[in-house]
């Protein structure tokens, strides 16, 4: 083993708004205080009670990525395991999530994506 993941890192631009947007989504501490980053408005954090932390990095220029595009790809997206998919979709669109993909009924998972325009899928546990 050469090392250990400390977080994810999604370019964004707005990260304090996207942290509050996967604080909403997942639960956990935003901007906690970490010796391993320095918090401004470039750069915000989300440390959630399954110790995953994901971080949100100011882009200037941020170019979301398209679904179904191969010429802007998803490049990374997040599995969040929910217990009944229809409740849960309706509490991420609240938050401002945007429905991708609903797929077919019988279908275990659906596509988001969140403010910033990152894939994210719901998944039935």
């Amino acid at each position: 083993m050469i090392g250990k993941l400390q977080c994810v890192v999604l370019d964004c631009p707005d990260p304090a708004a996207l942290a509050e947007f996967y604080r909403e989504l997942l639960g956990g501490e935003v901007d906690q205080p970490d010796r391993r980053w320095s918090l401004d408005a470039d750069w915000s954090t989300l440390h959630t009670g399954t110790g995953l932390v994901l971080c949100f990095q100011r882009v200037d220029d941020h170019r979301p990525p398209v679904w179904s595009d191969a010429s802007r790809p998803q490049q990374v997206h997040l599995d969040v395991g929910v217990d009944d998919l229809d409740s849960s979709q309706d509490a991420a669109l609240a938050l401002g999530a945007t429905l991708l993909d609903a797929g077919e009924p019988d279908r275990i998972w659906r596509i988001l994506a969140d403010p910033a325009g990152h894939p994210f899928c719901l998944v039935r546990e």
